[in-house]
């Protein structure tokens, strides 16, 4: 059998601001051994978790069941073997998942190992070295706390192949959400071999997800009398407190008419979505294939901190005259888009997507390099509200002209994104493509996209709000799209619809759909916009 192994090298240490928030957030008066620290339904499965071998966990969004485990967990391995210590093995489907829980235990433990006399290390950051029964290895990131009981708490930031070789207990946090997810499944309850424990946590991802017939299965008997079931939802944890719960970790006092605004926002927040909204809150699976990328490939596809430019201008913009709007724009774009196109790679082809949108969403444009070794590379992004179209134009022409052997754009040509890409198209000729988003559209090119993701070959920047448009891609009757929705713009949390997905897209698109790498060079005396604020500009302001 293949052995998983810390590599002690590389180990360092983690410090608490950087981790991730809600973990650094939790009150510094927080006792985790206080009376009814946890909601009722929080208690009920820390308690079946210690009855049965296998334990599924469907719930709705934010309920806390990750949190119990993790205070479950931090007792447990502060414990001696003889009041029932063991190992705790965490693993999420990404890295910030894992880091989280990590942070959860590191508070908890410095209360619990305080009031045992037993000590706690700091967190480690280090590599498990994992080596499947092939004999191939690979180094997997992990997170581990260790107790002065002899166990520890290993947070791993993706599925280890030889999973079956954990001895302890293991959980499994968004299951459904893991890009292997009849794998982890399988691999979990193989090490039942060894005594060992599973809880399996998530959120629904769709009818035909093997986590959902993982709990049908159990609910059927399958796995016998020593597993269980237990599902949670958004109204539960509310029945239960969670509201309550949220105020007091931010410090705000409780109303019952916040309460009511509270869950009245969270359930509108998913607009004409309601088929969404059953399954993230009310743990009712839909009958789709629900979310096509998983958060850990497009973490991966993050690969560092990168600029993305927002742009959100006051109704009385508009107000101005032309020439006002036009050389308002030209200083924004001289003083925040040149110094980035200026650190462009010119050895490097370039392409563009632009997702067009005037009020109620966000434009978004998005360059991609295609590297030396084909790797789709975002060097930044810039999403505009409220901005004219015509100063969308002067910046999408400008950026045009300057992208280091730029080889074509897919514009959005649906709805009022048609004049600005026929403009468009009219300038650059051949290298721009209109593209009427569609159901066939998004049939044929989506997939690829999503197999870009799969495979690696796209480099985006680490930006939490592009993740959630990217997770926007669902299947929807077969055919994986954005879900549009109608949203309250004034509420940040309310407007978006994969804005950035579509761009991304969009820009794959062309990167597939190459055409003659060329640079613009201004001819003397000419702008890069035409003078005439009504009418298209020409092809005649320049040569190529």
């Amino acid at each position: 059998m293949g052995q998983m192994r810390p590599l002690a090298s590389t180990q360092a240490i983690v410090e608490w601001d950087e981790l991730p928030a809600r973990a650094r957030e939790i009150p510094a008066n927080f006792d985790p051994l206080a009376e009814g620290v946890l909601m009722a339904h929080q208690v009920q499965a820390v308690e079946l978790a210690h009855k049965v071998s296998i334990l599924a966990l469907p719930k709705g969004r934010r309920t806390g069941m990750t949190f119990a485990m993790a205070l479950d967990s931090t007792i447990t391995a502060a414990s001696r073997k003889s009041a029932g210590g063991n190992n705790v093995f965490y693993i999420g489907d990404t890295k910030e998942k894992g880091l989280e829980f990590i942070g959860y235990c590191a508070k908890f433990a410095r209360t619990i190992a305080e009031s045992q006399a037993e000590g706690v290390s700091a967190i480690e950051q280090f590599l498990f070295e994992d080596q499947d029964e092939k004999g191939n290895t690979r180094q997997i990131t992990a997170f581990r706390i260790r107790f002065a009981s002899g166990f520890q708490i290993t947070a791993l930031s993706s599925r280890p192949a030889n999973i079956r070789g954990l001895q302890g207990i293991v959980i499994i946090d968004e299951a459904a959400f893991h890009p292997d997810v009849q794998g982890v499944l399988d691999a979990a309850t193989a090490l039942l071999i060894w005594g060992g424990r599973i809880v399996v946590i998530s959120s629904h991802n769709g009818r035909n997800n093997p986590f959902n017939q993982f709990c049908t299965d159990i609910q059927e008997g399958k796995y016998g009398e020593d597993a269980a079931v237990m599902t949670t939802t958004f109204d539960d944890a509310v029945g239960n407190g969670l509201y309550e719960r949220s105020c007091w970790m931010s410090g705000e006092a409780a109303t019952s008419e916040g309460k009511v605004r509270w869950y009245t926002r969270i359930r509108k927040g998913y607009g004409p979505r309601l088929t969404a909204m059953r399954e993230e809150l009310d743990a009712i699976p839909r009958d789709g294939n629900g979310v096509l990328l998983p958060g850990v490939w497009i973490e991966e596809a993050m690969r560092e901190e990168r600029p993305v430019l927002r742009l959100t201008l006051p109704d009385d913009f508009v107000q101005k005259t032309p020439n006002d709007r036009k050389a308002w724009m030209d200083e924004w774009i001289a003083v925040h888009v040149d110094p980035l196109l200026e650190q462009l790679n010119p050895q490097s082809r370039h392409v563009l997507g632009y997702d067009f949108a005037r009020h109620r969403h966000f434009s978004t444009m998005v360059p991609m390099e295609i590297e030396q070794t084909m790797r789709r590379r975002v060097p930044f992004a810039i999403e505009l509200h409220n901005v004219p179209t015509r100063q969308q134009q002067d910046l999408l022409w400008h950026i045009n002209r300057r992208l280091p052997r730029w080889s074509g754009e897919a514009i959005d040509a649906t709805g009022n994104g048609e004049t600005i890409a026929e403009y468009t198209a009219d300038e650059f000729g051949s290298h721009v493509h209109q593209i009427k988003l569609n159901r066939a559209w998004y049939g044929l090119w989506m997939p690829k996209l999503v197999q870009g993701f799969e495979d690696r070959q796209i480099d985006i920047p680490r930006d939490a709000t592009l993740g959630d448009d990217l997770r926007a891609i669902e299947n929807v009757e077969g055919v994986p799209q954005v879900v549009k929705e109608t949203r309250d713009i004034k509420d940040p949390e309310l407007h978006r619809h994969g804005d950035f997905a579509v761009a991304v897209c969009l820009a794959w698109f062309a990167s597939l759909n190459l055409v003659v790498a060329f640079e613009w060079e201004a001819a003397p005396g000419k702008r890069d916009s035409d003078e005439d604020e009504d009418m298209p500009a020409g092809a005649f302001g320049g040569h190529w």
